[in-house]
């Protein structure tokens, strides 16, 4: 494992990694809490974090003076992209696509129409997995502005599409 804060005799180490600018200790470190921050976190931030604590002269067995937690950074979706796929003429079958390039978790899609006539969709016309909706036997009054949102717990983002049948 990587060290990457080391406090020994009064002295804070930091390691040259690629965290050493945004990495330290939230308290003066004799307060006894040895947390740590990370500013402006990153996705590759994520992953195992262990603190050490080692007494010098201690019969503490070594299994008992080590903490683990596991950092996971989210990431709120990028912009989606909002695609046609048929042809929009009436009785037609067509489907909306929207996928977003980023997102930690896996973002989830809704798509809406909106006003003046709002429309919110359901599964098995809705797949919010992958971001499609299917519009099938079109007809004129199904013409207008659709909406997909992706979201996770970090945020979200939106596209729109105009459909003209």
């Amino acid at each position: 494992p990587v060290q990457i804060l080391t406090y020994l005799d009064g002295v804070v180490k930091v390691e040259e990694t690629e965290l050493k600018p945004r990495v330290g200790f939230l308290y003066p470190v004799l307060t006894h809490n040895i947390s740590v921050f990370i500013n402006a976190t990153q996705e590759r931030d994520s992953g195992q974090y262990m603190c050490t604590v080692n007494v010098v002269d201690d019969s503490i067995r070594s299994d008992k003076n080590v903490g683990v937690i596991n950092l996971t950074v989210l990431v709120p979706p990028a912009a989606p992209t909002c695609q046609l796929h048929g042809n929009p003429t009436v009785g037609a079958n067509v489907t909306l696509s929207c996928s977003s390039k980023k997102g930690k978790p896996s973002p989830v899609y809704q798509w809406q129409r909106t006003a003046p006539t709002v429309e919110v969709f359901f599964p098995p016309t809705q797949d919010r997995a992958r971001g499609t909706l299917k519009l099938t036997n079109l007809s004129l009054e199904m013409s207008g502005v659709y909406v997909c949102t992706a979201e996770n717990r970090a945020g979200f983002e939106r596209c729109s599409i105009v459909l003209e049948v």
